[in-house]
């Protein structure tokens, strides 16, 4: 793990975070190529709940996007979790494992119910993530689209996302 401080994005950040998170994404495989757009949307839409970044005595070196999402049941206060973002040079070294921890310490402490997110479940599963056949969200494979409670009952039905996810 190299020492990164973790702080909330600032006025000012929205260039690195775009170049950061075009970056990440530019090479892998399961990517669209829109991911620092949809981090631009989410901010333009108002829909960007929590952004934060990591950074070192240097530079930003990761972000984490959180936005609203919906449930078919009605539950309110679940968030969607992505993208998350690190240098490529920088990755396996903690940096985006310490984003997540301390986006779902945060969106507990402003009382979130819970967070959805489609990634790895290898992954994602350390931090209690796990996929639930109550909770759908129509397209990939059910075993990416995984959920962590953070207060009462886990959610059922669909989950639509912001709209700047299309």
């Amino acid at each position: 793990m190299i020492a990164a401080t973790i702080r909330p994005e600032a006025p000012g950040d929205a260039a690195t975070i775009s170049a950061l998170t075009e970056a990440a994404f530019r090479n892998m495989p399961f990517s669209d190529g829109d991911e620092a757009q949809l981090v631009d949307r989410l901010r333009a839409d108002g829909d960007l709940a929590l952004s934060l970044v990591a950074e070192d005595a240097e530079q930003i070196v990761g972000h984490i996007a959180f936005s609203p999402v919906t449930l078919s049941d009605g539950s309110e206060g679940w968030f969607g979790l992505g993208p998350v973002s690190v240098w490529p040079e920088l990755h396996g070294r903690g940096i985006g494992s310490a984003l997540v921890k301390r986006g779902i310490v945060d969106l507990r402490v402003r009382g979130a119910r819970g967070i959805v997110l489609l990634g790895d479940p290898a992954y994602y599963a350390r931090f209690g993530f796990e996929a639930d056949p109550a909770l759908r969200y129509p397209g990939p494979p059910p075993e990416y689209f995984q959920r962590l409670v953070l207060d009462g009952e886990p959610p059922s039905g669909v989950v639509s996302y912001a709209r700047a996810f299309g």
